[in-house]
This record gives structure tokens, C-alpha cells and sequence, in this order.
């Protein structure tokens, strides 16, 4: 049964919901004073632990304690001493003394300094007299209670957003109105709907921005707008993008020089025309900062009529765009370059699978649809290659992870989950994309421009040691110093890891031991790429960093001074590079919470099959086992019923005390599918002996 199901089954009969001062059920009058004065006394002994206050933010746990995170140790706050405070609220804190902690630091609500919403998603239910909205969010354990008067037409299981009128307290729990009804209760891909509005998103843009970016789109492209531009249009330059893409922000050409190197033209999309800096538009995407991709659903960092209409690089039209020319010779290397405005118009909208086809199966079919280019896409491949081989002759680290692919029907439900496959076509584009990325970067360095880069740090000391640890358990030595680690080190290991069952966990584990790639107006390197200079110039649709560096390197095109740029940009810069690395985790997290519900709800279908995995983490509470088709799922210690199971963290595996049995990170096991539940996006596996 579903947390909220199960929430709501206990709620009815208990009467839990409808708040113990107005109906008296929420427990009895001795209950209640009992509670009342473990308060106190816990509240008492924190006012005389000796210990300063503190403040943070709570992020509370769907079993209902939380963990105010804060810089020198997190603090641990039980259900008991929330004292009416919300996931996400900024709290102030009194610290228990430490005889009554239990492993973590304790303490207890004192004071609520800010809410952190004041509104809250989730599936409506009611009764005759009453209703109350379950949180979407499974760490958001206040249920809102709703008077008949404020239901606003919604129904039971109806995905709403209710505004709150009283907040929770030490006592009550918080009370709201239905104030929006995001999707009726079978309307298709109401769950999806309801996880982005309860992340803040909205898919709709407001009437300003909508209106701007209808006029520009309506505008079209004039005579005016091609003044000063090179004119590319006669060029055999192509889009290359999945079969579903709409926003099609880069194309790109190669062709063979009469020196014998290779001329690469990336050509993206020039965003920045259309949008003006500091308008409502602007301030949107900026608000966005990045577009959200969630399977069949995309919430866009600007308006379709833009995204996938005139910014967008369709074939057969005239489209404005920001050129990067390289001359690549033998070596791999850039020899020459150029940054431009162009005009160009794609010859071919071609898809990945198609491309690679061509070029790995030699497909005759396609070879005749697409025989005009033919030679072109075979150039492209050869430059791909030598890219590809360059890049990692220096070091540039793969972490060639299995993506999930999850297929939905017309009603927005699961019915097929696969690892994607990364082909010679989306390796190629990703090829053509890190070079001019890198080529803008430092070209605009030099200039001495502010910018927005792309920066990854170097991996921290600590997190290495853990990794080396973790990699002697499978017999992979990490030879470098932790403090002097280089990317090539990084690679080696990986390459060791290769074909073999632990092969997408040790890329895993290695990943997290990586340090978060974020934006920076200081250009201090990748780290994974091996790469001095990066930046993003090459999606200026869906992220607003690519836009906002656009705009500095047209008006530098134009001759804008140093210091004018500067005066113009430095803050804004500074401004989009914080900014869209907070929306980018975001979003980050949103899509991979999505797709986590959706792997949830096609295993409901499976329960009671059976299927080969491998262990990919292993806890003191369980191990997580991985498909093939990269559905994970817990299979729970205490269904470990042969033996008593004892985890051995710096081993990362469980031992049987009596049997000796282990069960460690690779190991292929056979499991059965127990439950799913969708709401918690969890799946629960037995291990079959």
C-alpha cells in the first residue's frame, strides 16, 4: 500500500487530520498532556544544555523526523520536537544536552524564522464535512486540512495546490484552501504535473513574457536582420538531434580543407536576438534557468513559439545564429579559428539512430535517402574519432553510464524501461560540442571578457581515499595520491572496470566521489574533461548561461570595450552563474524523482516476477539490486531470513555471522519483484537464494 493510501486509510478512521482543538480526536485529553510535557521537559533541558542556538534549514524525512543542515554537523530534530515546523522552513534551534543524544547531534525547534512555502502540493481527499490534501512531496509529512467551504470544486484524487491559512503548531496541523486544481484525478500525466508545480515550475509563462515572445516570433527574420551577418544559407550544414527533439539549437558542417585539415562550423541558434536583455522574457528564463526535460513533458526555459519555432534550427528555413569555425588538423588540435554572426538554413533534420546506421551499419537505404550529405556525415565520423582520441590521449574522463530509456503510452504510463544506447551519432555531436565550448572559452578568456564558465573542481582528498577504499574491495588500485589525482588516474580505473559486473557501479562510485560541475565568471578548469577552458556556448534554448554569454559575445563582436562589457555584465554574469547552477541541481533532481516514480509504476506490473541483477549498493539496511533494464530496488535486511547479516561499510558488503555468506557490490543475484509504490518511488525486492 502507498504512503498515501496508507496515510489516508488511518487518517479517516482516527479522525487525525481534522486537528485535535476542533474535534478532539486527534487523541486523548491524557495523551495529549503527556506529549505536552515530554515538550517541556525536552524543551527545558535544552534551554540549560549550555549550547548556543543555531539556524538552518529543516529537511524533514517522510517517516517524520528531520536534519537541520548546517556547516559543522548536521542536527538531528525528532518528530516530536518539530513543534509545528515544515520541510524547507529556515528554523532557529536549542540543542539537547548530549546525554540524551542518540548517535547524532539533537536538538528542538524553537522558533520558526521563515516558511518556507505558503502553499502546498498534492492529491486531494474528502469526506462528507471535511478533506485534506496529502503533500506530493514524500519529505512533507503535514497533511492540510480543508474545510467543505474550501474545497473550490476539487474532487478525491484530484493533484491540487492548497494555500495555507494556519500553519502547523505544536498541537495542530495546518489548514489551507484549494486555490488551484492542477489535473483531474484520470487526466493523463497528473502525476507528472503535480511533481513540477510542487517544485515551483509552471509550464504556462506569464502574459508579458507569453506576449514578447509572440511578437518576436511573428516578427520572423528581415532584410535588417541579416545586415552584417555572413551568409551561410548555400552551405551543406545539418541538424543532427533524438527523433522527438522540437528545440533544435545547433547544427553543424565539415568539410576537408585544401591543407588537409578538417574545417569544423558549429552554428547555434542566436537566442539572444529574440530576447531582450533585462525584459520580461529575460527575466523569465533567467527565473527558469534552464529548460526541464521529464520524459514526455518539457517545461521550457522560453515559450514553444520561440523554443521550437523561429529560434529553433528546423530545416528549410532561414534561421539567425552564432557561428564557431575550427580548423582541426591531424593531430586534433584547433589551429585557426573564428566566432560569428551567421544566417544559415539546414539542408537536414536527421536523427541519431539514423546517423549512426549510416555510419555503422552502412545502411543502403539511408545511404540513398540521404545521398547528397553522404559524404559529409562520413567526414563527420572521421573527426568525430580523431576528436574522440584526442581528448583522451589528455586525460578527458568517460563515464560511460547506463541511461534509462522509459517509454509512455497516450495516457502517460510506463510501459517499457530499457538502457538507452549511446551511438557514433551522439558521441559525434557531443565531440562537435566540447570543442567549440572549449574554443569559445578560452578565445574569450584571453579577451579578458566577464563570461560564465563551465568549472569542475578537483576531486576532494577525502572522497578519493574512500574511493581507493571502496576499488581495493574489487581488486582496483587507484595509483595516485588523493591530493594530486589527475583525470588520466581517474580513466585508468574505469578502463579496468570495463566489461566487467561492477562496471556501471565503479563508474557510479566514482562519479559521486567527483566534485558537482557548476558555474563560475572564473575560468578555473574541468577537471572530468581535462579541459583548461569550458564554458556552455551551444544551448542557448534551454540554459540560460549560453544566452547570457551570447549577448557579451556579440556586443564584443561589435567592439564593446573591456571595461564596458565589464561594467555592463560583471554583475549579471556573476548573477546567471550562481543562479542556474541552484536551478540546474533542480532540475537535476526533479527529473531524476520522475523518473523514479514512473520505474516504480511499470514494476507495479511485474510484482511477483522474476529477474537477474546485480548489487549495486550495498547499506546496514538492505542491497540495492540493479536490472538490466537499470530498474533498482531495496531488498530489505530483515527478508535476509538465512542468517544474521552484518554490514561491513569500508568492504561495502553484508556478512553472514554464521554462514560466512557475503553479499558484495557486483555480485549477480536473482530477485523477485515484492511491491512498487509510486508515490514513495520505491520498489521492493526479495532475493531469491
Amino acid at each position: 500500500m502507498s504512503r498515501k493510501k496508507d496515510k489516508i486509510k488511518k487518517n479517516r478512521k482516527s479522525g487525525k487530520h481534522l486537528a485535535g482543538r476542533r474535534t478532539g480526536t486527534a487523541g486523548t485529553k491524557s495523551a495529549k498532556r503527556a506529549k505536552a510535557s515530554k515538550r517541556t521537559k525536552a524543551a527545558k533541558a535544552a534551554k540549560a544544555s549550555g549550547f548556543e542556538p543555531v539556524t538552518g534549514i529543516l529537511e524533514k524525512n517522510k517517516a517524520g523526523f528531520g536534519f537541520v543542515r548546517r556547516e559543522g554537523g548536521d542536527i538531528f530534530i525528532s518528530r516530536s520536537n518539530m513543534n509545528g515546523a515544515m520541510h524547507g522552513d529556515t528554523v532557529s534551534v536549542d540543542m539537547l544536552p548530549e546525554y540524551l543524544w542518540d548517535k547524532n547531534r539533537e536538538g528542538i525547534v524553537d522558533k520558526i524564522i521563515d516558511r518556507a512555502s505558503a502553499e502546498v502540493v498534492g492529491t486531494f481527499e474528502k469526506s462528507k464535512k471535511y478533506g485534506f490534501v496529502v503533500p506530493e512531496d514524500p519529505r512533507n509529512t503535514d497533511d492540510v486540512y480543508i474545510r467543505k467551504s474550501n474545497f473550490s470544486g476539487a474532487h478525491t484524487g484530484d493533484r491540487v495546490v492548497a494555500t495555507i491559512l494556519k500553519y502547523p503548531d505544536r498541537n495542530v496541523g495546518a489548514e489551507g484552501r484549494i486555490s488551484e486544481i492542477i489535473a483531474r484525478r484520470d487526466e493523463p500525466g497528473a502525476d507528472i504535473m503535480a511533481m513540477i508545480r510542487s517544485r515551483g515550475l509552471r509550464e504556462t509563462f506569464p502574459s508579458r513574457a507569453s506576449a514578447e515572445a509572440k511578437a518576436m516570433a511573428k516578427a520572423g527574420i528581415s532584410a535588417g536582420d541579416l545586415r552584417d551577418r555572413e551568409d551561410l544559407r548555400d552551405r551543406s550544414i545539418i541538424t543532427i538531434d533524438g527523433a522527438e527533439s522540437k528545440d533544435l539549437d545547433d547544427a553543424v558542417e565539415v568539410r576537408m580543407l585544401e591543407n588537409g585539415n578538417y574545417l569544423l562550423g558549429v552554428h547555434i541558434a542566436d537566442v539572444s536576438h529574440y530576447v531582450e536583455n533585462d525584459g520580461p522574457l529575460d527575466k523569465e528564463a533567467f527565473k527558469r534557468g534552464n529548460s526541464v526535460y521529464l520524459l514526455s513533458r518539457v517545461v521550457p526555459m522560453l515559450p514553444k513559439n520561440l523554443s521550437n519555432g523561429i529560434c529553433s534550427l528546423n530545416p528549410g528555413e532561414n534561421r539567425l545564429t552564432l557561428s564557431c569555425e575550427m580548423e582541426v588538423n591531424k593531430a586534433g588540435d584547433v589551429v585557426n579559428h573564428r566566432i560569428f554572426e551567421s544566417v544559415i538554413n539546414s539542408k537536414a533534420r536527421m536523427v541519431y539512430d539514423d546517423v549512426s546506421d549510416i555510419l555503422e551499419n552502412d545502411d543502403p537505404e539511408l545511404e540513398e535517402k540521404y545521398s547528397a550529405i553522404l559524404d559529409e556525415l562520413r567526414l563527420m565520423g572521421e573527426l568525430a574519432a580523431l576528436l574522440s582520441q584526442t581528448r583522451h590521449e589528455k586525460g578527458s574522463i568517460d563515464f560511460d553510464l547506463d541511461e534509462s530509456e522509459i517509454v509512455l503510452d497516450e495516457n502517460e504510463v510506463p510501459v517499457d524501461v530499457f538502457a538507452a544506447e549511446r551511438r557514433i551519432a551522439n558521441r559525434l555531436i557531443e565531440e562537435f560540442m566540447l570543442l567549440a565550448n572549449e574554443t569559445v572559452a578560452e578565445h574569450f578568456l584571453k579577451e579578458g571578457c566577464p563570461f560564465v564558465y563551465r568549472v569542475h573542481e578537483r576531486p576532494d582528498g577525502e572522497k578519493l581515499s574512500e574511493l581507493r577504499t571502496f576499488l581495493e574491495g574489487l581488486g582496483i588500485t587507484l595509483n595516485a595520491d588523493p591530493d594530486s589525482v589527475t583525470p588520466a588516474d581517474i580513466g585508468k580505473v574505469l578502463e579496468k572496470a570495463k566489461a566487467k559486473n561492477y562496471e556501471n557501479i565503479v563508474g557510479s562510485v566514482t562519479l559521486r566521489s567527483m566534485k558537482k560541475a557548476v558555474y563560475s565568471t572564473s575560468c578555473d578548469g574541468h577537471f572530468g574533461l581535462a579541459f583548461r577552458y569550458y564554458c556552455h556556448f551551444t544551448s542557448p534554448i534551454r540554459r540560460y548561461p549560453d544566452l547570457m554569454i551570447h549577448r557579451i559575445i556579440k556586443e564584443s563582436l561589435k567592439g564593446a570595450t573591456k571595461d564596458a562589457l565589464k561594467k555592463k555584465y560583471a554583475a549579471k554574469a556573476e548573477a546567471a552563474a550562481v543562479h542556474s547552477s541552484e536551478t540546474e541541481r533542480k532540475a537535476q533532481e526533479l527529473e531524476r524523482d520522475v523518473e523514479k516514480m514512473k520505474k516504480a509504476e511499470y514494476m507495479e506490473g511485474k510484482v511477483g516476477e522474476t529477474f537477474y541483477g546485480v548489487i549495486s549498493g550495498v547499506t546496514s539496511f538492505g542491497i540495492y539490486v540493479e536490472l538490466a533494464d537499470t530498474v533498482e530496488g531495496l531488498v530489505r535486511i530483515e527478508r535476509l531470513r538465512d542468517d544474521y547479516y552484518v554490514f561491513q561499510p569500508e568492504k561495502y558488503r553484508l556478512v553472514g555471522e554464521h554462514t560466512g555468506r557475503t553479499y558484495s557490490l557486483g555480485d549477480k543475484v536473482e530477485i523477485v519483484v515484492l511491491s512498487a509504490d509510486p508515490a514513495e518511488r520505491h520498489i521492493d525486492f526479495g532475493l531469491l537464494q
